[in-house]
């Protein structure tokens, strides 16, 4: 098993990125990072049990994490897969660093690397990884930045292996219209909903949806979606 620094291509794993809705969003979870597993912890760490329980992962896999946040979900991996490699990123370095510092100190034998880096650019070679994920982090891109993200996962998965997504659950009309405003009120940080759109995404990047599940926790609804390559 390679050490998970060696998953890395040759480019340089952070990209330079324009100045979008992209870049308001990596300052504001920056400023965020130490606060941010509060969150998690209230709304979010019942979808992630949930995607870990059908995503097939197992230990000695290559696993591919983006958009680590706080690191909740990184370090749920990194504990089924002690002795595989487990590769997160984050747009935000204060969330990637954050991250990776919490999973060293927990697990220090595991091999496990945590960058920040842009999804819509991943610095990992084609057919490198076992099995991905991806929490919350679609509603915070356009719709073409959705479409290469999904891509990109295609490209780093080996075929038969499995991404598996956690998405913010439209299925509630209350919490849509409350979303909806919060997205106006802070777009850079609350994003907006796309769940409802994502499975025809996932089939246009050649991906076959296995699972697809609701999960509600403190009435905050997500939707995890379980594809294969």
């Amino acid at each position: 098993m390679p050490r998970p620094e060696e998953l890395v291509g040759q480019w340089p794993a952070t990209s330079g990125l324009p100045t979008t809705l992209a870049e308001r969003t990596r300052s504001v979870y920056d400023r965020l990072a130490a606060v941010y597993p509060l969150s998690t912890m209230l709304f979010h760490s019942r979808a992630h049990r949930r995607a870990l329980a059908r995503s097939g992962v197992r230990d000695g896999m290559r696993v591919l994490e983006a958009a680590t946040g706080s690191g909740e979900m990184f370090r749920r991996l990194v504990r089924v897969n002690p002795t595989g490699a487990t590769v997160g990123f984050d747009l935000s370095p204060n969330m990637a660093a954050r991250t990776g510092r919490l999973a060293r100190r927990r697990f220090p034998a595991a091999r496990t690397l945590c960058q920040a880096v842009d999804a819509r650019q991943m610095p990992y070679r084609n057919e490198t990884f076992d099995a991905a994920f991806c929490c919350y982090l679609l509603e915070l891109l356009s719709g073409d930045d959705i479409a290469r993200t999904l891509a990109e996962f295609h490209r780093v998965l080996r075929p038969g292996c499995r991404l598996t997504l956690v998405l913010i659950g439209q299925n509630t009309a209350l919490f849509n219209s409350v979303y909806k405003v919060a997205g106006r009120l802070a777009p850079a940080f609350w994003g907006r909903q796309v769940e409802r759109r994502v499975p025809e995404l996932i089939e246009s990047a050649q991906f076959r949806l296995l699972e697809d599940h609701f999960v509600r926790q403190i009435y905050y609804p997500s939707r995890v979606l379980v594809a294969q390559k």
